[in-house]
């Protein structure tokens, strides 16, 4: 497995261009805040009915698949899983936030869709194509190197 190091990078190799940087400053997290949106939209009470499991972070798909996202954060360091726990946890408590405005499925599918429109327009002006074509892994790596720059 790759240290977190070579993830960042060769995911840089793909992020030099100042404006696409930008671009991925804002359209990562959203994207990461409305996949949790998304997976918080579909129903669990087959889990429930079928199962008969009743706990409340069953209720949350977000939860479910997060712990699962988890593990691969926590494979690269302690505090890498650190930093993305509390982002996943504030994404989950947004969406709740967010639900009392209107149908959460409709507003996660229009800031995914805008996010990736923004993410491509940058990458048109990096020149190089998203990182995520290569890897899929890098997916999650791009809201790691996110949290990293920022802290720089």
């Amino acid at each position: 497995m790759k240290t977190a190091q070579q993830w960042f990078d060769e995911y840089a190799v793909s992020h030099q261009n100042e404006t696409n940087k930008a671009i991925h400053f804002i359209c990562v997290p959203a994207i990461f805040f409305s996949v949790i949106g998304l997976l918080m939209s579909v129903p669990t009470t087959f889990l429930e009915d079928t199962f008969g499991l009743y706990n409340p972070l069953l209720e949350n798909w977000a939860a479910i698949v997060g712990l699962f996202i988890l593990i691969f954060y926590a494979r690269l360091g302690f505090w890498y899983f650190i930093n993305m726990l509390l982002v996943t946890i504030l994404s989950i408590v947004g969406n709740y936030w967010l639900s009392g405005f209107g149908n959460l499925t409709i507003i996660s599918i229009s800031i995914f869709v805008i996010a990736w429109i923004g993410q491509f327009y940058g990458h048109k002006v990096e020149g190089k194509k998203p990182s995520f074509i290569k890897d899929l892994q890098f997916l999650l790596i791009g809201p790691l190197w996110v949290i990293k720059k920022l802290g720089n």
